[in-house]
């Protein structure tokens, strides 16, 4: 088989990383004829429970990552944090969609940065800081509050603090913990958008419906799709992640979180906030509402297949399940399957810890309002008190 020929069904995929992402992935590769290798360093990963076979190494273990390499006709990941070392000897030998300098850009909060302001995307204003004094320095350029984040190993809100004063410069640069960071300008927007965009080797590119995101200590909380917000901003966003995915060469799947104003203009105004090259929990909502799920589309993509069609089903709104939802034992399932169009998905994860995603459940509905108070009902019925139950209209808690 020649290297651009198309994957098919029956070869082997190879994912590195072993969360919920991949899990969800290697459903929809094997639900298509493929088999699937996972490498990650955990045994029994998300992944690897439903993969055929299970590799379990640090991503640095570069002679594993080769051996892995070799059994397997293509590589993609669900995870930022591999090292580009990793990627460019596996890529060697097989393969590798996203390509490596695309992880590489967009694992880094400074090089994703500076790619978009270089590219002439809108972000935010931004300053390094690799000390003290340069952080002093930059909050008196941008102004407080501004919002100091890592440069790396930064998501769900970690490794991030809000300065409202040049008095916490200190302590916020001690509790940085790395010798680079980015100080972010604080924006005042109306709400999240995210557009997963598919881009083919061929160049064919699919997006899928605008989302709307809303967000809880920082870690993203419910979806509704299509998101709330005039035709014409949708079609600016839709226009700027593509020309984002475009400008990274990308092969794959790629999230593009932006933050959109409502200022009064036709589109209002619109900033890249993250790039994340691989499927996203704000497209979640996809395995349900779309005709061809993100997953399945990120396995088009990197098999060479022509990309699926994304339209929407039925308008849908999903809510995250964090390991809260367990904090008084087991959550009641079956209450929140007895509302209509509500569907469950777990992600195989043992420990169910704060803030840590444990699953989700999607909701659809005539309209997104109507799918969001669905999947909000859902969800608080989960650990509602009995008597709270049953005293709840039929159909779930409001």
């Amino acid at each position: 088989m020649a290297r651009h020929d198309p994957i098919i069904p029956g070869k082997t995929i190879g994912i590195l990383g072993g969360g919920q992402l991949g899990r969800m992935f290697a459903i929809a590769a094997r639900r298509m004829g493929y088999r699937v290798h996972a490498l990650d360093p955990s045994p029994d990963c998300p992944t690897g429970q439903v993969a055929d076979v299970e590799w379990n190494a640090r991503y640095d273990d570069v002679e594993t990552a080769l051996k892995f390499a070799r059994a397997v006709d293509v590589v993609t990941f669900e995870f930022e944090n591999i090292p580009y070392e990793t990627l460019q000897r596996v890529a060697e030998v097989v393969p590798v969609h996203p390509a490596p300098l695309v992880l590489d850009t967009t694992r880094h909060r400074l090089r994703e940065k500076t790619f978009l302001q270089t590219h002439g995307f809108p972000v935010a204003p931004f300053r390094a800081v690799q000390s003290v004094d340069d952080l002093g320095a930059a909050l008196a350029q941008l102004g407080t509050p501004s919002i100091l984040k890592t440069a790396t190993f930064g998501y769900d809100g970690k490794g991030q603090t809000r300065l409202d004063d040049a008095a916490q410069c200190d302590a916020a640069w001690r509790s940085l913990g790395q010798p680079m960071g980015v100080l972010e300008g604080f924006v005042r927007f109306s709400c999240e958008l995210s557009v997963i965009v598919a881009r083919a080797r061929t160049g064919e590119v699919v997006t899928f419906p605008v989302a709307e995101n809303a967000h809880t200590r920082h870690i993203l909380d419910v979806t509704v799709v299509p998101a709330r917000v005039p035709a014409a901003t949708a079609t600016a966003a839709v226009e700027l992640a593509v020309a984002v995915a475009k400008a990274l060469d990308l092969v794959g799947v790629l999230a593009v979180e932006l933050f959109w104003s409502d200022d009064g203009s036709a589109t209002g105004k619109l900033l890249v906030n993250e790039l994340a090259p691989r499927p996203h929990n704000s497209g979640h909502f996809s395995i349900d509402a779309c005709i061809t799920s993100q997953f399945e589309q990120q396995l088009r993509a990197v098999c060479g297949l022509p990309l699926g069609d994304v339209e929407l089903v039925r308008p849908v709104a999903m809510a995250n399940l964090l390991g809260d939802e367990w904090a008084a034992g087991e959550p009641r399932w079956e209450r929140a399957l007895a509302i209509p169009d509500v569907k469950l998905h777990l992600y195989g994860k043992t420990e169910a810890r704060p803030g840590r995603k444990m699953g989700h459940l999607t909701a659809m509905g005539a309209t997104v309002d109507e799918a969001e108070r669905k999947v909000r009902a859902a969800r608080a019925a989960l650990t509602a008190s009995d008597a709270r139950m049953d005293a709840a209209p039929k159909g779930g808690v409001t």
